[in-house]
């Protein structure tokens, strides 16, 4: 989609349009209303975060296998290893739904307004799970997993699995040692007409990005002139898949917010990209945004549902690492320790959607659109 967080959003008042149209057009009612639902599952959720240690693992492994099955909502690519490793621990079933993650969300809504509740967990990116929080569809999980995360990834109903780091990437064909760029505004330069690449759907970044410099002494018409320049400089991609595909066939030399962990695993398989230089930092801030998981309040499976936010936050940081990405739970050699990051204003993103999306529109219309 063109314009995520305004997808997103828009999804919400979708859900008022269930009642004319009969709800829906794949659910059927569950047996027992959200009220009695929610009862059983916050019931489980309440004992299970009062305690701790062992004891608190054991009787939870006991219930979750009891129930046998885990229903889960998710837009994660790495969703298949999770699961593999969650059930070589446990005697339980994953049912797993995927989609993107607008879709992901518009589902949830859709079976919810319909008195329909086929998920315990919702994973997915900040945006989306803020969204369904808001709804007061999500239950807190607390525990000394949660202590440990990043303080980034502590949210209101929910807890970060991993972050997306926003990284200013380059082909190293392209751009040879020492010619990296240093900053972000260094590429409103003309030297690097043409040579950039932006994301059409990054509003969350350039949000962040526009505040830190604001925050740093620039006023607001500096900071949007600045990425003016910036996307007037910049070939406007779709997808970052696709832009990171680009960058590896030279296309273009420089990607101003690319995923890192796109960036890793494309020059792993030897494709000739990086975002960190071989002698010095990479360009700073990072933006990161938090991914994570969500308890359903109306989950069928409570138990099970809290195991799996446990292996998330445990063995399943291993598996984000092997992927690359950045996990909620440092351990072992952090990607971010010692750098600057600015955390996505999801906030202000979901309490204003419009003003943000149309102002990044209106920023990388200054540039060149490319197709996939």
């Amino acid at each position: 989609m063109r314009h995520s967080l305004m997808a997103t959003t828009a999804a919400l008042a979708a859900t008022s349009l269930l009642a004319a149209c009969g709800g829906s057009p794949t659910a059927t009612p569950a047996s027992g209303g959200a009220d009695e639902k929610a009862t059983k599952a916050e019931k489980v959720y309440e004992k299970y975060n009062a305690m701790s240690g062992q004891e608190r693992q054991d009787e939870l492994v006991e219930l979750a296998e009891k129930e046998g099955q885990l229903d889960v909502y998710t837009s994660n690519t790495d969703m298949d290893d999770l699961v593999e490793g969650f059930t070589e621990l446990y005697d339980i079933e994953v049912n797993v739904y995927r989609a993107n993650s607008e879709s992901v969300l518009q589902r949830l809504l859709q079976e919810t307004k319909a008195e329909y509740y086929g998920a315990d967990i919702f994973e997915t990116n900040a945006l989306e799970l803020g969204v369904v929080n808001q709804e007061g569809l999500l239950y807190p999980y607390e525990g000394e997993l949660r202590d440990k995360v990043r303080e980034e990834g502590k949210a209101d109903g929910w807890t970060a699995s991993r972050f997306n780091s926003f990284v200013v990437g380059w082909n190293t064909d392209l751009v040879p040692p020492g010619e990296e760029p240093k900053s972000v505004e260094e590429l409103a330069e003309p030297k690097w007409k043409g040579k950039v690449s932006m994301e059409v759907g990054d509003v969350d970044w350039f949000t962040a990005m526009y505040d830190y410099y604001v925050a740093n002494g620039k006023t607001e018409a500096e900071a949007e002139d600045l990425m003016t320049r910036i996307a007037a400089n910049s070939k406007i991609a779709k997808g970052h898949t696709v832009q990171g595909e680009l960058l590896s066939a030279g296309q273009f030399a420089v990607t101003v917010s690319s995923y890192s962990h796109t960036i890793d695993k494309a020059a792993d398989k030897g494709a000739p990209v990086s975002w960190k230089p071989a002698d010095g930092d990479p360009v700073q801030p990072i933006v990161i945004r938090p991914n994570g998981i969500g308890m359903l309040k109306t989950a069928a499976h409570p138990a099970a549902a809290m195991l799996f936010v446990d292996y998330e936050l445990s063995g399943g940081q291993k598996v984000f690492a092997d992927a690359f990405r950045v996990g909620s739970i440092a351990g072992g050699a952090d990607p971010l320790e010692g750098l600057e990051v600015v955390p996505v204003p999801e906030e202000k993103l979901l309490e204003d959607p419009t003003t943000w999306n149309e102002l990044y529109e209106k920023v990388v219309r200054n540039g060149q659109e490319i197709s996939s």
